[in-house]
């Protein structure tokens, strides 16, 4: 795929009230491409002056119903519109998302796709919100409305940048909310490309704005921000909990996808083959930067030396680099920062004893010489209390763990104060099952290495958040439910009998 010379070096503003704006202080910041470490483009600079605006508009947009009140068939028609221009905009957002990220064009075309059917889902989901009556006593009447909970403020990570915006958005608009989309500061271009379609598809101005800046400052402003009903998060654990420290000054609505350490279970009766190359996929798609990547890779002992060495031996075909080509499987890592972080984490292993049998370092080659590259990494020989077992890694690198029994795997699986996703390897059905039942964890693969599909609920359980993305239930997450109750009788009733 040729890269688009249009998608290099724009200069991007914030999108406020259907139009862009520099910003109030006009400051900008560069975005890198992690590929190459090139600067590729300047964005505009929020400070809280401009959240203050944008909340502003988003309440008047709000306020005046010019989303809400719409009916829902046209509200439907607008975001199938936004699913169709994001289709005939595929290599422009596919492109963007590759330059921004470092992702290989494979793994960013199978997201922006995902994100294009999360707004069709959506578009079709919106004619399900209805109220309801119920049974009461006589001379009475009782119906419930559905109504938007109001300005929500949307703050989404950089390992899925359009993705996990339309997980967000989508649901939103159907539920005729008003939203302040808080993109990762280092990769927000798709995040303005969306808010162009959106105004192009016919949102109404207001409706959809989108705030650059530091999340530090912009996002955590965003949490305490009285004008704000609702904050939706996706991020680390720590953030999430300061998000929620915020909010509930307030007590705004909060939702909450945060990290995960999740474990791949592969029993001895496992169709071998399978098991490997799907864990391989688990833990490497998207560079590893993924919070239900399955970076604990739990081994039944009968078959862990057969397992670990075929694993390693297809670890190291995966091929990394030139992402343009649909073969790539690796990418670069996002930033040299969160390069840093990972071989912190190899490096700490080492140091309490572990072994690294492939990876830990910079790929070999001058076309890896810039930007930032990690090899897939794998390690053995580590025991439940290393950093490396316990905290998220968020990069390309797995920990193998041997077990001897069905009850030892889920003990090990569940020694963690993460609960997001968890993968089970076994042709025995039942077991799959009484395994799977017993796992804390919001999101359970069984033989397969795909966690979710459009439709499906996606969430965690214990320090990997709550409340639940991606299904049509997802729309109660922005709804709030009003109770009416009326007497029918001739008179108003005079219960003091006054």
């Amino acid at each position: 795929m040729a890269v688009d010379s249009t998608q290099i070096g724009k200069k991007y503003s914030l999108w406020i009230n259907g139009e862009a704006v520099p910003g109030q202080h006009g400051e900008t910041f560069p975005i890198t491409n992690p590929a190459t470490g090139d600067v590729i483009t300047h964005v505009a600079k929020a400070t809280r002056e401009d959240v203050d605006q944008a909340v502003m508009v988003a309440r008047e947009a709000l306020e005046k119903g010019k989303w809400a009140t719409w009916p829902a068939s046209k509200r439907s028609q607008i975001l199938f519109k936004i699913a169709s221009i994001m289709r005939e905009r595929l290599s422009d957002l596919v492109q963007l998302e590759v330059l921004n990220t470092g992702k290989t064009v494979s793994a960013a075309k199978g997201q922006v796709y995902q994100a294009i059917e999360d707004f069709e889902l959506y578009a079709g989901a919106i004619t399900t919100i209805q109220g309801t009556t119920k049974s009461v006593p006589k001379g009475f009447f009782h119906y419930s409305v559905k109504e938007p909970v109001g300005v929500c403020a949307q703050i989404i990570p950089w390992n899925y940048p359009l993705m996990m915006a339309a997980w967000k958005v989508a649901p939103a608009l159907a539920a005729g909310c008003t939203i302040i989309l808080k993109p990762a500061s280092l990769t927000p271009l798709t995040a303005y490309a969306l808010a162009e379609i959106c105004h192009e598809a016919g949102v109404p101005k207001g409706v959809l704005n989108v705030i650059t800046g530091s999340g530090a400052d912009i996002g955590s402003y965003l949490a305490e921000h009285p004008g704000v009903d609702k904050v939706a998060f996706t991020g680390e654990t720590s953030t999430g909990k300061d998000i929620m420290a915020k909010a509930s000054q307030t007590l705004k609505r909060v939702t909450l996808e945060l990290g995960g350490k999740s474990p791949n279970i592969v029993f001895a009766d496992a169709d071998l083959e399978g098991a490997i190359n799907g864990s391989i996929y688990g833990i490497y798609y998207n560079t590893g930067q993924s919070c239900e990547a399955r970076s604990r890779l739990l081994v039944q002992e009968e078959i862990y030396d057969q397992f670990v060495e075929q694993f390693v031996e297809k670890t190291k075909q995966l091929r990394i680099g030139d992402l343009w080509n649909q073969a790539s499987h690796v990418g670069s890592i996002i930033s040299r920062e969160q390069w840093e972080v990972i071989d912190s984490y190899v490096k700490s292993a080492i140091v309490e004893g572990a072994t690294v049998l492939c990876g830990g370092r910079t790929p070999d080659g001058e076309s890896f010489a810039q930007g930032y590259w990690y090899e897939p990494t794998v390690i053995v020989d580590v025991t439940s209390n290393m950093k490396v077992v316990q905290e998220e890694i968020f990069g390309p690198v797995v920990v193998i763990q041997k077990f001897a029994t069905e009850q030892e795997a889920i003990q090990l699986a569940n020694d963690s104060y993460y609960g997001l996703a968890a993968a089970v390897w076994t042709t025995d059905h039942a077991k799959a099952h009484r395994v799977t039942s017993q796992l804390k964890a919001g999101v359970l693969m069984v033989n397969n290495p795909f966690s979710t599909f459009p439709g499906l609920p996606f969430g965690g359980y214990k320090q990997s958040g709550f409340g639940r993305e991606l299904a049509t239930e997802s729309l109660d997450l922005y709804l709030e439910t009003k109770s009416v109750l009326s007497y029918t009788g001739p008179k108003p009733l005079n219960p003091f009998q006054l």
